[in-house]
């Protein structure tokens, strides 16, 4: 039972011993010394009380003391604090200096914090980057569409990495500027000779402004023909016309048959008075025999008329019937 208590002491004197090692990290304490970089044991300690990792800060400032820079660990806690990439914007300022880029801790600091690659825009910076543009389609003065394919090599700004506009508002821009260029040519086979036209054209045009890169060249990489848009287009209105035309002759052939409709009513309208002025004719006899105005051998008189009118009708109709029969036989 004597040792029992011993056991406990050595136990928890384990344990104090790892716990000393870890919020004391007294093997990068002694590798910083090797390296001339001055950091405290109290330095170490403040970190681990304040969650940074004490290997990261450590390692950063040894490579930046290293490469010649002046950074403090006070500015490495603060940007990791504020969820930065140390070991990536030490590389980038490193990239930077032996690059004869001018690029400050602050001015890296506020490119990762603003979510940025800093070292990637330093690479580019130093090693221009090649931007390939979807296709752009676009339609010259003589109709024929023309579809072209542009390579953009831009460099990056440090200045303007922070607020510029990205790649996309490259393409977009060196887009227009092509759709513009070819849009201006009279006729596409000028596009097609001369190709070079279209880059110095869209170069001139300072498409890089308020960007995070500069454009060093533009370069035609194909130029294909496509649709007759002009010769579609004058077919399309043609076929327009024509819908139009036959349309309004739809309404003239409408309005024929409107009046052709009125003009048999107003005939019908026409022999029904007939048929009711007719139908008067006796009424107006029997009116006349009894007012006097017509007698007997009057009445008889136009019978033989008519009896008479109606013979010479028949006969002249028999007539007809009898040539056509004898035609006929």
């Amino acid at each position: 039972m004597a040792g029992l208590p011993l056991l406990l002491i050595l136990f928890l004197g384990l344990v104090l011993f790892f716990m000393f090692l870890y919020f004391v990290p007294v093997n990068l304490w002694i590798t910083a010394v090797f390296a001339n970089v001055k950091v405290t044991i109290g330095e170490l300690i403040g970190m681990r009380i304040r969650k940074v990792p004490p290997g990261i800060i450590v390692n950063a400032l040894i490579t930046a003391t290293k490469a010649g820079l002046q950074v403090t660990t006070s500015e490495l806690e603060t940007h990791y604090l504020a969820s930065g990439n140390v070991p990536n914007v030490i590389r980038a300022l490193i990239s930077a200096d032996k690059a004869n880029i001018s690029l400050t801790f602050k001015q890296a600091t506020a490119i990762d914090l603003a979510g940025r690659d800093v070292f990637e825009a330093v690479q580019i910076s130093v090693n221009p980057k090649v931007i390939t543009t979807p296709k752009v389609a676009a339609v010259a003065s003589d109709g024929i569409q023309l579809i072209a394919v542009a390579r953009v090599t831009v460099r990056a700004s440090i200045a303007q990495l922070v607020g510029g506009a990205g790649e996309d508002t490259i393409l977009a821009r060196v887009g227009e500027g092509i759709v513009t260029s070819i849009g201006s040519a009279s006729s596409h086979k000028e596009v097609l000779a001369n190709p070079d036209k279209i880059s110095k054209l869209v170069l001139s045009r300072g498409l890089d402004a308020g960007t995070a890169f500069e454009i060093l060249s533009i370069d035609i990489a194909d130029v294909d023909v496509g649709e007759n848009i002009g010769a579609k287009l004058q077919i399309d209105q043609a076929s327009a016309d024509l819908k139009v035309a036959e349309a309004k002759a739809e309404e003239r052939r409408a309005m024929a048959v409107a009046v052709e409709q009125e003009m048999k009513a107003k005939a019908q309208e026409a022999r029904a008075k007939v048929i009711e002025a007719e139908a008067k004719v006796p009424e107006a006899i029997a009116e006349s025999f009894r007012s006097g105005n017509l007698g007997v051998m009057d009445y008889y008189r136009m019978q033989n008329i008519q009896a008479d009118t109606d013979m010479r009708d028949s006969i002249s109709g028999g007539g007809k019937k009898g040539s056509k029969g004898e035609s006929k036989s």
